[in-house]
C-alpha cells in the first residue's frame, strides 16, 4: 500500500514538472506574443512565480519518493535496473538546472522589472525559456526512460 502511495505521489510530480514546462513552452509562450511587451513581461512573471512554487514541492517530493521507491522496492542501487540509474542521474541534473534558473535568469527578472527595465527583464526571460527548454528535453527523456524501461527494455 504505501508502495502505491509513493509510485502516484511520483507520477504526481513527474507531471506537473513536465507537464507545467510544456504547457509554459509550448501554449502560454506562444500566446503571450499578442500582448504587449510590459503586460507580457507582467504575466509571464505571474505565471512562472505560481509554476516554480509548484516545481518547488514538485522536485522535493520527486526526489524523496523516487529514493524511497529506490530503497524500498528495489533494495537500493544494486538491485535497480538501468532505467532506475538513468532517472536518478536525470533527476539530480534537472534538479541543478532548476536551482541554476531560480537563482540565476528568474532573479535577475524579477530585480529587472522591479526597476521598470524592460530589456534586460526580457533578455532574462530568454534565458529562462532555454533552461525551461533544456528541462523539459530532459524531463521528456526521463519520462520515455521510465516507460521503456518498466517493461524491461
Amino acid at each position: 500500500m504505501l508502495g502505491k502511495l509513493l509510485y502516484v505521489l511520483h507520477l504526481l510530480g513527474a507531471v506537473l514538472w513536465v507537464g507545467g514546462m510544456g504547457f509554459a513552452l509550448l501554449a502560454l509562450r506562444p500566446a503571450l506574443a499578442a500582448l504587449e511587451p510590459p503586460q507580457r513581461l507582467a504575466l509571464h512573471e505571474g505565471a512562472l512565480r505560481r509554476f516554480f512554487l509548484i516545481v518547488w514541492h514538485a522536485m522535493p517530493a520527486l526526489l524523496l519518493t523516487g529514493y524511497a521507491l529506490l530503497f524500498g522496492w528495489y533494495g537500493g542501487f544494486v538491485g535497480a535496473g538501468w532505467h532506475i540509474h538513468a532517472m536518478h542521474m536525470l533527476a539530480l541534473v534537472m534538479a541543478g538546472i532548476f536551482l541554476a534558473l531560480v537563482t540565476g535568469p528568474w532573479r535577475e527578472f524579477r530585480a529587472a522589472r522591479a526597476r521598470a527595465d524592460l530589456p534586460a527583464a526580457a533578455a532574462a526571460t530568454d534565458r529562462i525559456r532555454q533552461l525551461v527548454t533544456l528541462n523539459f528535453a530532459l524531463g521528456l527523456l526521463t519520462v520515455a526512460i521510465a516507460g521503456w524501461g518498466r517493461f524491461g527494455g
